[in-house]
């Protein structure tokens, strides 16, 4: 599920506690680290840069009522500078080319790019059966 889908929702809270869900294109580099870009002054940015906790669903829409699954993480997110972020750009640039986008470059998402290259790492995945309990998912890196 997660190679074959293009977006996830990604489930943020403000310092108050207020929730917040954006559906963000991403980039994974195997089953627990996730790369997006993003406006810094977008609610879920600004909600990460104080809080970075997040929940992420990666899910296909299309799926017909009654068989939907998805994918669910529990992650530490924000974002990537520094060195990461040559490694976080090309991951992402990779999968945007594969999937028919364009390449991206670190001039792209920094200074004085409108957008910034946000990364979730997840501490657990897992899927849900049909009694709603996790099914832990094999972590790969």
């Amino acid at each position: 599920m997660i190679d074959n889908g293009r977006y996830m929702t990604l489930a943020t809270a403000d310092q108050a506690g207020r929730p917040w869900a954006s559906p963000v294109w991403y980039a994974d580099a195997g089953s627990r680290e996730f790369f997006w870009v993003s406006a810094p002054e977008t609610r879920h940015s600004r909600n990460l840069s104080g809080r970075p906790q997040t929940g992420i669903v990666i899910f296909d829409s299309r799926a017909p009522i009654g068989t939907g699954q998805a994918v669910y993480l529990e992650a530490v997110a924000g974002e990537v500078t520094g060195d990461d972020a040559v490694r976080g750009i090309e991951v992402f640039s990779a999968r945007s080319q594969a999937q028919g986008g364009h390449a991206w470059s670190l001039a792209d998402i920094q200074s004085p790019a409108r957008l910034r290259l946000y990364r979730a790492i997840a501490s657990e995945v897992f899927v849900l059966n049909g009694r709603d309990q996790r099914i832990a998912v094999a972590m790969t890196e």
